[in-house]
């Protein structure tokens, strides 16, 4: 039997759009890509995404859907103000960070996910920027190996995203009267104060100064306690002189920033 065009064209349009209603209908056709990175194949994280294969065209809840990461953490590291993280899209952060010397993009969400989720991820050869909210927050609950904790000691950067602007200083005509105005702080002692070795000082707030774990440890005599630990609380619960410590430590602070 010799098909004329007309059923023809009938049979490739069911044949077409039925198998296509069909694949939709048991979930196998896709008119768009799903935002799912893909899993590491081998090792202890066998079968878990991996945070390498995050891309640009995901954002904080497609991040959040794959990995124990909630867009408000991720808004909050990334310094982002927005009503709806969820919706924010990391190809959007390199913009927002352009013209800080810094490139503060989609491999530094990478690196954050990655360490906040206690995730393999290879910094060889790399040279991937964290901002210092993003920091803060992976030495206050992430569990970082010492290795990971030098690497963002080293790659702790504090700017600001384009979007938000310094706050204007106050006019002659709206500053309060006063009879005589209060001498201007000296800029050497203010910067001086914000590194001083104090009894509320964290060893990670050490690190973050600069001084190198290895220093540390061969002045506490034990391995890196826990980074959120104050100086203090170590030394009262082993038995070492707080003010002899204290000491030591602020001459290794001071030979780094001054």
């Amino acid at each position: 039997m010799t098909l004329t065009s007309k059923p023809l064209a009938a049979i490739l349009f069911i044949v077409m759009f039925g198998g296509i209603s069909v694949s939709s209908a048991l979930g196998w056709w896709q008119t768009e890509s799903a935002k799912v990175p893909a899993a590491f194949t081998e090792g202890e994280f066998a079968g878990q995404a991996n945070p390498a294969d995050i891309r640009g065209s995901y954002t904080f809840g497609d991040i959040a859907n794959s990995f124990d990461v909630a867009p408000d953490v991720l808004a909050r590291a990334f310094q982002i103000t927005s009503d709806d993280p969820a919706s924010f899209a990391v190809k959007d952060l390199e913009s927002l960070y352009l013209d800080s010397g810094y490139e503060i993009g989609t491999n530094s969400i990478r690196l954050f996910v990655a360490f906040y989720a206690g995730l393999p991820f290879d910094t060889t050869g790399q040279e991937i920027y964290l901002l210092k909210p993003a920091a803060d927050i992976l030495l206050a609950d992430a569990t970082l190996t010492p290795e990971q904790t030098a690497y963002l000691q080293a790659h702790t950067v504090e700017v600001a995203p384009a979007d938000v602007e310094a706050a204007p200083a106050p006019s002659e005509e709206s500053a309060p009267e006063t009879e005589s105005a209060p001498p201007a702080p000296d800029p050497t002692t203010s910067s001086t104060e914000e590194y001083l070795v104090k009894g509320k000082t964290t060893f990670g707030e050490l690190l973050q100064w600069g001084v190198p774990q290895d220093v540390i440890e061969q002045m506490i005599e034990a391995p890196m306690p826990d980074l959120a630990m104050t100086v203090k609380d170590h030394a009262t619960a082993t038995g070492l002189d707080f003010e002899t410590l204290k000491t030591q430590l602020q001459a290794e602070v001071d030979k780094i920033k001054k």
